[in-house]
């Protein structure tokens, strides 16, 4: 069953790539006022969606890592890159009321505003690439943990983990609604 290559393997990405659009356009996520007003803390509709595939990715993975249909592929967790990255993100996604994965949604939608933001997110992808060498060396290099996991650092089980975020977001999303009920 497992791993799908060649020609069943873009049918499969082609067919999940559709569903996370369809999804993202369900779950009212390409629609710029609402990213917007999750900055202006006024609508929770995308941190809400975030948490909830945070959540039930972290599971799917989990349960593929266990089956043996796929395997970690650990990356240094570079810290100072993280936090610059994150930065650059945030600002880009308040300034274009997208995150890349919605921008190109809402691309596909026929959104004009939509598409002059994702060729800038072409053009900052070929200006990371273009200094990559130079980010390399002075902000990857620095605060650098190596190949370590949230599971190394804290010590708790992955499952742990993925039920402590779970109670997490549902938490979080019954204060939202809490507030949100209080303001009406």
């Amino acid at each position: 069953m497992f791993p799908v290559t060649g020609t069943p393997a873009l049918v499969l990405a082609v067919v999940f790539g559709a569903a996370f659009g369809w999804l993202l356009h369900r779950g009212k996520v390409l629609d710029y006022d609402v990213i917007i007003n999750q900055f202006r803390l006024r609508d929770f509709t995308v941190l809400k969606v975030m948490l909830t595939a945070i959540v039930v990715g972290g599971v799917g993975v989990l349960v593929l890592v266990h089956l043996g249909a796929a395997k970690f592929h650990l990356r240094d967790a570079n810290m100072l890159g993280t936090i610059v990255g994150a930065a650059i993100f945030g600002v880009g996604m308040v300034l274009y009321g997208y995150c890349p994965g919605t921008g190109l949604a809402a691309t596909a939608t026929g959104k004009v505003h939509a598409l002059v933001g994702a060729i800038g997110m072409l053009f900052g992808a070929m200006l990371y690439a273009a200094s990559f060498d130079w980010v390399s060396k002075h902000v990857l290099a620095v605060w650098k943990l190596g190949k370590v996991t949230l599971a190394d650092v804290t010590g708790l089980p992955y499952f742990a983990l993925l039920v402590l975020l779970a109670a997490g977001a549902v938490a979080l999303f019954t204060a939202v609604e809490k507030s949100a009920l209080e303001r009406q």
